[in-house]
This record gives C-alpha cells, structure tokens and sequence, in this order.
C-alpha cells in the first residue's frame, strides 16, 4: 500500500524527537496506516530470550502434573518413607491445592513489586523461589514443612506466570510474538505430561514424592542462570527512562545493548533508531506519566483489565478441570482397556493437549487471536453440550462422550489454553502492565481455586450432566464476550496495540 506523502513515518518522527533533544516531541507516531518497517531479528537470537523465562511455565505444568502421583506415593504406608502418612482430607486438601495458594500470594506480591523489581529481576527471584521451593519439599521431615515448600513453590508459580508473559512480550519481535508467548503455554503442557512421567516412573519406589518434588529443582537453577544472562526488557529500561527514573542517556544505551542481545547482529545497525521510536511512541500514547492506583479502574487500563481479566476468568469457569477430572471414566466406559489406569490416560491427554498447543503456536501469528478464539470457544460449546447430553441422556452412547471430551480439549487448547495468556501479556498499557497483569493473574489463580473448590459440591448436588450444561451457558457467554469485546492484536506492536485497540 502506498503511504500518505504528507503522512509522518515513525522513522521521521522519532527523528523529531532527538533533533528536539527531548523525550517526547513526536506527534502522532502510530498513525501511519498501520504500515510499518519490518524488524530485524534473528531467530537464533530470540529462542534463548524466550527459553528461559518459558521454564517457569514448564515447571508451573511440572508441578500439576507431579502433585496427583505425590499425593498417592505419600499416603501409602509401605510406599511413603514417613511415619506421618495417614493425611486427613483437610491434609490432602493443603498438600494438592498449597501451590495454588502460594500462587495466589505470589500474584498479590507481583502487584507491588513487578515494576520496581523489573521483568528480569522478577524471574531471577521466581528461580530461587522454585529452587528453595522444591528443596523444602523433597526434604521436608514433616508435614507442616511439606505444606512450607508447596506454598513457597506456589509463590513462584505466581511470580512466573506474572513476569514470564510480560519478559516475552516486551522482547519478541513482533512478527513471532504471539508463537513465542503461546509457547509458553506449549511448556506448561510440556510439564504436566513430564509431571504425569516422572510421577508414573517414582510411584512405586519407597519416598518417591520426594524424588517427584525434587527433580524440579535443577531446571530452576538453568532458569535462574539464564535470567541472570539475559539483559533487562528494554521496554522497562524505556519506561523508567520516559518517567525520568534514573540517567536517561544511560538507560537508553542500555536497552540499546539489551536490544542487541536479544535480536542478534541483524539489528545491531539499527537498534539506536528502534529505541528513539519506541520512546516516541511511548510519549505519544502518555506512558511518561507515573501510574497510580486509580488508574487501573480507569481509562485505558479499564478497557485492558476488562479484556484481560475477562478472558482468564472464562478461561477458568468454562470447565477445564472438571472435564478431565471425568477423562478416565468416559474413556473406561467406551471400552478403552487403559483407561482404569489414571495415568496413562493422563498421559495420553497430556500429549493430546501438547499436539493442539503447538497447532495454536504455528497459526496464531497468521490467523490472529479473535478467529483461534471464536473458532476454539464455539468447538468448546458443542462439546460441553455432547456431554451434558450424554450424562443426562446417552448414556448408552459412550462415543459421545469421548467425541465431546476430545473436542473440548482440543478446542480449548488453541483457544482459551494459550490466547488467554498471550493477550494478557499484550494488552495492558506498559506503565501499568506490570500491576495489570498482576491483577489478571491474580484472577486467574483465584477462578481456578473457587472452580476446583466449588466442583465437588456441586456435582454431588446437580449431578454431572446438570454441570456440564450450566458449563455449556457460560461458554456460550464467553463467546458472546470474545464477539464484542476482544480486539484483534496480530501485528501490531505493544506501542500500536496501545493507541488502537484501548
């Protein structure tokens, strides 16, 4: 497409700004018709910027996938290598759900602390938590030590699933930066079918939860390093630059270099012009101003904490572990001779689940967000009627459930299980992304632990099928919200997402 003659470019405009001298003289930089340079990156360059940080998700996955074979190797009186193995429910409660928890905590934390510490900082630290975590909990001599570990673990989870989207975000190119986020979610399952593996391996031996918990404490000590490797988000750097928040020339050549790192020599010529842009860009849609509170409930944060928040609470009330709680039992009745044993049919949902995501991760930078969503939710609404229908009235025909079961996994693994972090990561304005992404965290964890709360009672009150339909209306709610609310961010840079979409 030709360009407006008398339309600035980006380039042209971040050249006023440093003839000006000052921070904040563009106009208008991101009103250019959407036309933009292509950015120079190298693909070797940015695995590494996202490996590390994306291992905070595969232990996140690690520990959901561990804790159910842990929790049956410590109540075993032959198996556990403890004297303390005959756990109350309340005590099986604490060791399954402590991680949730301390997730929990760590979002709440994640909210003061996030842009203080910065993205890096936040994983350096999510790494010792996970390191510390792990240790407390292989080597716990009792009981309210082991719940100690969990929660510290869950701490980490918190911070993780807060810092990580956003460290990605601020880094990838943005040609890939919806593959690189999604594949976040891609380690996540990684390390819930690595969890279900390893559990399987150490459920028979003497203590094995303690080898379970345990095994994870070596990837956090490679992310830790690895964080500590990598350079600052040069966004951040940018932002406490913009609000004046230390020496300015200093912080703009260091995110120079950090661009650098994390690009690779195709960017080295022009990463000084990439930063005047992005300066430009950040003066022009008000990211010099210091945030406040109140500004999350206003504005643009409103609009962002409204999409965000919305899409993983959905994410969480539209049934997600309830229809696997139900997996084993609908492939037993369809006649599937392993699916008695737990855990292969854990394991082989689990791979089912990775295939999905990496289909996600390949098309989500061609298709966009809103066709994955609205194409994922609507399988997903099918699927939760198929399988209200099969409880309530089918069930003599077992391929039903196991059509419907598998269409909801899939569905929901290139729709809610991978977008619904990416556009968290994406949305929020950069001087409130880091509290933003906090609160959507935060939302996220809290869903997920009233979900897993509130299944029990209610199945035993309204039965199975009563369930999945009520789950079929808040899907078909959900969609209604993707429809109207969610906008379409596929490449457009966090600046442009910004202006356009808030």
């Amino acid at each position: 497409m030709a360009s407006d003659p008398e339309q600035p470019t980006r380039s042209s405009l971040a050249q006023e700004g440093r003839s000006s001298g000052e921070i904040g003289s563009a106009r208008e930089p991101l009103l250019n018709n959407g036309v933009h340079d292509p950015e120079s990156y190298s693909i070797s360059a940015a695995i590494l910027p996202f490996l590390f940080p994306a291992l905070g998700g595969l232990l996140y996955g690690y520990d959901i996938g561990a804790t159910s074979s842990a929790t049956v190797s410590i109540e075993s009186p032959t198996l556990s290598g403890v004297s303390w193995y005959n756990l109350s429910s309340v005590e099986i409660g604490l060791l399954t759900s402590g991680s949730l928890y301390g997730a929990l905590i760590g979002s709440v934390l994640a909210f003061n602390i996030a842009d203080f510490l910065g993205r890096r900082r936040e994983l350096i630290v999510t790494a010792l938590l996970y390191l510390v975590g792990a240790l407390v909990t292989a080597f716990a001599p009792n009981f309210p030590v082991l719940v100690l570990g969990r929660l510290l673990f869950g701490i980490g989870i918190g911070l993780a699933m807060h810092a990580a989207p956003m460290y990605i975000a601020e880094t990838a190119p943005t040609p890939i930066r919806g593959q690189l986020i999604s594949l976040k979610e891609f380690f996540i399952v990684l390390g819930i079918v690595a969890g279900y593996g390893i559990g399987s391996l150490f459920v028979d031996t003497v203590a094995g939860w303690r080898y379970m918990f345990g095994v994870s404490s070596p990837v956090a000590i490679i992310m830790g390093i690895g964080m500590c490797w990598l350079p600052p988000s040069p966004r951040w750097l940018l932002l406490r630059a913009i609000q004046r928040k230390g020496d300015v020339q200093n912080l703009k050549d260091t995110a120079i270099r950090s661009l650098c790192q994390l690009r690779g020599q195709a960017i080295h010529g022009s990463a000084p012009q990439l930063v005047d842009e992005i300066l430009a860009e950040l003066s022009y849609v008000g990211e010099e101003k210091e945030a406040t509170f109140g500004e999350m409930f206003q504005g643009k944060c409103l609009k962002a904490l409204w999409i965000g928040a919305g899409l993983v609470l959905f994410q969480q009330i539209t049934g997600q572990p309830s229809v696997l709680y139900y997996a084993a039992s609908i492939l037993q009745s369809a006649g599937f001779s392993g699916a008695s044993d737990a855990t292969r049919v854990s394991i082989i949902l689990g791979f089912f689940k990775l295939i999905m995501t990496g289909v996600a991760v390949v098309v989500v930078d061609r298709l966009g967000r809103r066709p994955l969503l609205l194409g994922g939710v609507s399988g997903m609404v099918i699927s939760l009627f198929l399988l209200g229908s099969y409880y309530i009235f089918l069930d003599n025909a077992a391929v039903v459930a196991v059509v419907g079961l598998l269409l909801y996994v899939g569905c929901y693994q290139i729709s809610f299980g991978p977008i619904g972090w990416l556009m968290i990561a994406e949305i929020f304005p950069l001087r409130l992304r880091g509290r933003g992404l906090s609160l959507a965290v935060l939302v996220n964890f809290g869903a997920n632990a009233l979900v897993t709360f509130a299944f029990s009672p209610l199945k035993e009150l309204l039965g199975a099928g009563i369930l999945f339909y009520i789950f079929f209306v808040i899907a078909v709610a959900a969609l209604a919200f993707i429809y109207f609310v969610i906008p379409e961010t596929k490449g457009l840079t966090l600046e442009e997402i910004e202006a356009k979409c808030l």
